[in-house]
């Protein structure tokens, strides 16, 4: 897997980009979600489990770095499901790749989010996803990738 950087020197005058890597964690047909804050930038959407790719990581590496930070456990990084990449209104623009976990050691404890949730994969669409999920839920709805 290539190892991407964030883009900090920014040039070009377009939006500056963040790589982010997030979990697809997989148990009998429902996939595991999280709720952001009422504080946080877009605030109470869903999202899935994951967070930014730091300088020398490669993402499976910073995946399971967050995974562990977020809901304190250890996944196996499965392969890569898809890679999405979104401009947002507001000038942010992220590289989301996401990956599938089927396994992982230890008790989901949330530290992080409003809530986290498991969600049968053709419920997904009833759930506010963040903008840049959306075509992937549409997907995963659907039976496209998992």
């Amino acid at each position: 897997m290539e190892e991407v950087q964030a883009n900090t020197n920014n040039r070009s005058g377009g939006p500056a980009l963040r790589f982010v890597a997030a979990a697809l964690i997989v148990r009998a047909g429902e996939v595991l979600i999280g709720q952001r804050r009422p504080e946080q930038p877009m605030a109470l959407q869903w999202e899935f489990p994951g967070g930014k790719i730091e300088p020398g990581e490669s993402p499976e590496q910073a995946l399971a770095r967050e995974l562990h930070e977020e809901l304190g456990i250890a996944a196996t990084i499965g392969a890569r499901v898809t890679r999405v990449r979104h401009n947002y209104r507001h000038g942010g623009a992220v590289d989301l790749q996401f990956f599938a976990v089927h396994q992982f050691s230890g008790e989901i404890v949330n530290h992080i989010y409003q809530q986290v949730r498991w969600v049968r994969l053709d419920d997904l669409p009833g759930y506010d996803f963040l903008p840049a999920d959306r075509d992937l839920i549409r997907d995963l709805a659907a039976g496209k990738l998992l």
